[in-house]
């Protein structure tokens, strides 16, 4: 599964009125995901090259792909 199905199906699942209009999911969706975006964005580190940095980068990096879809969820 992918964040982005993953979120979709949570706004399809919630009691807000979309009014069945077309596109109505990724509209809702989408400032969902770029609040997401730059908060994760946000923990990159401006670091210095050490372990800790180049492991902070790379989750940070793996849940970016998460988040816009092109990554599958951990099982």
């Amino acid at each position: 599964m992918r964040f982005p199905e993953l979120l979709l199906g949570a706004i399809q699942r919630s009691e807000i009125p979309l009014r069945f209009e077309p596109g109505a999911e990724e509209a809702v969706a989408k400032p969902v995901t770029e609040v997401l975006e730059a908060w994760i964005a946000a923990h990159q580190p401006a670091g210095d090259g050490s372990e800790f940095d180049a492991g902070q980068r790379a989750l940070v990096e793996r849940l970016l792909e998460e988040l816009n879809g092109s990554a599958d969820l951990p099982e």
